[in-house]
């Protein structure tokens, strides 16, 4: 990173009047925004309010309807298709945009590669591959194919392609929803120094806590609408939250019940071992929340996976409702009522290119069947019914699922899951990636599923969201299965003793 100290606090790129439509479909009004040299600023807003097309339009990803774009005082129309990166403003895809077949150096220096003689210099761009990632503290291998690594190393080496371009303005959307904790302070150590250098940031982010832990100003944007900018140091989060969604929340999680000990087992998986996970047991009572937390990587997905057929077992048992249910048998064991849904909801649970309809009747199309035929009107009901149950909040419902927002795309795969009626559901991060007033709706979902009978197990990595809907909670660390909590001991300081391998305290 070239030194960029001088002018601190001078606006480097701006928005004025910027509006925003899609097919006459209006999604931003005549927005205002600012970003000083040697800042992080925060960028919040419930799902669909238009933080990330407003951040596309500023790094030259999408152009406004109308408006002007200012850079260093001087109104700009910014090159397409990232080439806004020559003039030093990058953006941190909240999707992944990343080659799978390309190497970690080969996909820093895409677009740019370092020649010598004529030949590529194979060996420079690898060493420079290399102080990025330790500038970071990444642990990944410079000659490491992108599809070799976990969701949380492309992340890594998403924001090292950037921090490696001497960006100026480096745009970052919900860059930690896939880090751990310790990844996450040392992006944060690395953002903090890069601002000292006199680089700025925009950080979308859910994140409450976060936000108030690295930013220095806050915009809210509510229903493509600038709400308020404000130093962070005069907000809290209530305050965030409050301008975000227009209203009180009261309480973001329903009440607990107490698990009915006398209800039925429904699912009971004893002994479960994976390449990686070793000697799992747990059972699941009917209309229980069940919780499983642990530090990620601990093995909580692939457990899953396995329970429901997509991953391989390498031995133990899983019973549901009594009844064996064989290793690899997906189809049975949506058969018998189990359903899993994703956390991968992009890349794994839903057609991004097709619109709503298909996506929600595409694991249940025999159910709206009529002599071997597809009924639209069949389905068209089932849309009708998932847009009121879920609260489903779009125009038209042809519109392409990649088109949606995070919290929208969220409730269609929670719909497509439940259209298939299942009795016991598997949630692995229900709210990843998704704002605060949507979070509270989700959660309300999950309770009203248990109170009508249905089995749930959610896996969350953030612990308030466990603690707030789980009377029970299993606890994974390094593959194995080493704790169960229930009553007072579903409680911050337990889970995390579990997780790091430290006795119960008592």
């Amino acid at each position: 990173m070239t030194d960029m100290q001088g002018d601190a606090g001078a606006v480097i790129l701006s928005a004025r009047g910027i509006s925003k439509s899609f097919n006459d479909v209006p999604v931003l009004f005549s927005v205002d925004f600012d970003i000083r040299k040697g800042e992080i600023h925060a960028l919040m807003g419930e799902n669909g309010a238009g933080k990330s097309t407003l951040v596309k339009i500023l790094s030259g990803f999408e152009a406004p309807t109308s408006g002007v774009l200012c850079l260093d005082g001087v109104e700009v129309e910014l090159p397409p298709d990232g080439m806004a990166e020559a003039l030093g403003i990058a953006l941190i895809h909240q999707e992944m945009n990343l080659a799978d077949h390309l190497t970690v150096t080969e996909s820093l220096f895409l677009g740019r590669e370092i020649t010598r003689y004529g030949m590529l210099d194979r060996k420079t761009m690898r060493q420079k591959t290399r102080e990025a990632l330790d500038e970071l503290g990444a642990n990944i291998h410079e000659n490491t194919l992108i599809s070799d690594l976990t969701i949380a190393d492309k992340q890594m080496v998403e924001i090292a392609k950037a921090i490696s371009r001497n960006a100026r303005v480096i745009f970052m959307d919900e860059p930690t929803a896939v880090l751990s904790q310790e990844e996450v302070d040392r992006l944060f150590v690395q953002v903090r120094e890069l601002r000292e250098q006199g680089a700025s940031f925009v950080f979308v982010s859910h994140k409450l806590d976060e936000v108030m832990e690295l930013t220095d100003r806050v915009t809210v944007l509510r229903d493509g609408q600038w709400i308020k900018t404000e130093d962070t140091r005069n907000l809290d989060s209530e305050m965030i939250a409050r301008l975000m969604v227009g209203r009180e929340l009261s309480s973001l999680y329903p009440s607990k019940s107490e698990p009915d000990v006398d209800a039925p087992v429904v699912l009971k998986v004893d002994n479960l071992s994976t390449g990686f996970v070793k000697n799992a047991s747990f059972t699941l009572r009917k209309g229980e929340i069940l919780g499983f937390s642990g530090l990620i990587g601990a093995g909580r997905t692939e457990l899953m996976e396995a329970v429901i057929g997509l991953h391989p077992r390498v031995s133990g048992t899983v019973e549901v409702n009594g009844v064996a249910l064989h290793a690899g048998d997906v189809k049975t064991a949506a058969a018998m009522g189990l359903a899993y849904m994703t956390k991968d909801r992009k890349g794994k649970g839903l057609l991004l290119e097709e619109g709503m309809t298909p996506n929600l009747t595409l694991q249940s199309l025999d159910r709206h069947a009529r002599r071997g035929l597809l009924s639209p009107a069949s389905e068209v009901q089932a849309m009708g019914r998932a847009k009121r149950r879920f609260d489903i909040r779009v125009r038209d419902t042809r519109v392409a699922a990649g088109r949606m927002s995070g919290g929208n795309q969220q409730k269609l795969l929670l719909a497509k899951i439940m259209e298939t009626e299942p009795g016991i559901v598997i949630i692995d991060e229900p709210t990843r990636g998704i704002d605060v007033g949507t979070k509270q709706q989700i959660y309300q979902f999950i309770s009203v599923l248990a109170h009508e009978g249905h089995s749930v197990i959610v896996i969350s990595s953030e612990m308030p969201e466990i603690i707030g809907l789980c009377a029970r909670v299993a606890v994974m660390r390094e593959g194995a299965l080493v704790e169960v909590l229930d009553g007072d001991d579903v409680n911050e300081n337990q889970i995390m003793r579990a997780a790091a391998g430290l006795r119960k305290a008592s």
